[in-house]
């Protein structure tokens, strides 16, 4: 049964200022659907020319109803992300839109993102019901925009960082790797990271680990249509207990956070690890501290992790839930309590910190 809540002395002009904050998000929530939109049907990549277009054109080019088109664009003018002259009735998607919502090979390309707030939107009455019980939702059971979401946000920022910085930045792995390497990747998803390693270190042998079947599957797909099927092995397998040993390097690409049993991880990792071998951990940018974090790119991840990331820890055993924004410190804690002697911070980019981690 709901009860009153009395009204607490205000002041207007910081109710004014928070109404306005607040009509903002509204709009960006309801441009989101927007994005999907123009994702789905190919709006996006059909004027990703930018040269002007109107909306009987884009739609005679999509093959679409240009009434929805209108209506469509309209919202993309409002926003900011299609610009518009009425002299001429036409719209354009300006370069630097473009590339972030029309290029799939760029490293800003977005749509993947707001595939994943579909996911989040479509799960909120089991997050709902989490609050009220405290138990988790399980990753394998939220909507299935949330697995391919994930793979076409993530693989932009690992096509443009993994090879380039990220290895190079870690003590001779990259060396190791071009001779030739035996690679596990944990928690590899749809399978983005595993391939685009194999494809830039030939000699070396990958495996790929996951504990979602429905994500294997997709990525042994993945794998065998970019060639390099042959040289990665897909299995369905947890973090704390994938098999084989003796590996050179092993991977967590933005999932140990997200583990019941994180430091169980850790020591399953060290056991499987050659006396001279690496662990390379990616996790979201995080300070240390709660307050740190209140930004705009905490605003999303801690948004996310209530979502996502927290659930799917106290979906498993221990449920640590260390959140999206665990920080360094948090995660120093979970590599060293595994039996790693040496842990630093190798690099980092505004949204991931990129730890090595030796035994």
């Amino acid at each position: 049964m709901s009860t009153a809540v009395p009204v607490p002395q205000f002041d207007e002009a910081k109710l004014n200022a928070f109404m306005g904050k607040a009509v903002g998000d509204m709009g960006a929530a309801m441009h989101a659907l927007m994005i999907l939109l123009g994702d789905r049907v190919g709006l996006y990549k059909a004027m990703a020319d930018s040269r002007a277009v109107t909306s009987a054109e884009l739609a005679a080019r999509t093959g679409l109803r240009e009434r929805y088109v209108r209506e469509w664009l309209n919202a993309n003018a409002a926003s900011g992300y299609v610009t518009y002259d009425a002299a001429t009735s036409a719209y354009t998607l300006p370069p630097e839109q473009a590339l972030a919502l029309a290029v799939e090979d760029s490293p800003v390309y977005l749509p993947g993102a707001f595939q994943i707030l579909s996911a989040c939107f479509h799960d909120v009455p089991k997050i709902e019901e989490a609050f009220r019980t405290g138990q988790g939702v399980g990753w394998h059971e939220h909507h299935h925009d949330l697995f391919h979401g994930t793979e076409r946000f993530f693989r932009p920022n690992y096509n443009a960082n993994l090879v380039s910085s990220w290895i190079p930045a870690l003590d001779g792995v990259d060396e190791k790797l071009k001779r030739g390497a035996k690679v596990a990747d944990v928690g590899c998803g749809l399978g983005s990271s595993t391939i685009l390693m194999a494809k830039n270190y030939p000699n070396s042998t990958f495996f790929g680990f996951d504990y979602h079947a429905g994500s294997i599957e997709m990525a042994k797909e993945a794998a065998r249509q970019a060639g390099v099927g042959g040289r990665i092995q897909f299995e369905v397998a947890a973090a704390k207990n994938f098999p084989g040993k003796d590996y050179d390097f092993v991977t967590f690409f933005d999932c140990l956070h997200d583990m019941g049993d994180p430091a169980g991880a850790s020591a399953h990792v060290r056991a499987a690890l050659k006396p001279d071998g690496t662990w390379m951990i990616v996790e979201p940018y995080a300070e240390d501290t709660f307050e740190a974090n209140h930004n705009p790119i905490g605003r999303i991840m801690y948004s996310a992790s209530t979502m996502l990331c927290v659930p799917a820890s106290l979906s498993q055993e221990v449920g640590a839930a260390l959140g999206a924004q665990a920080g360094e410190k948090n995660i120093r804690s979970v590599v060293t309590s595994g039996g790693f002697t040496r842990f630093r911070r190798a690099t980092q980019t505004p949204f991931n910190l990129v730890f090595e981690a030796r035994p």
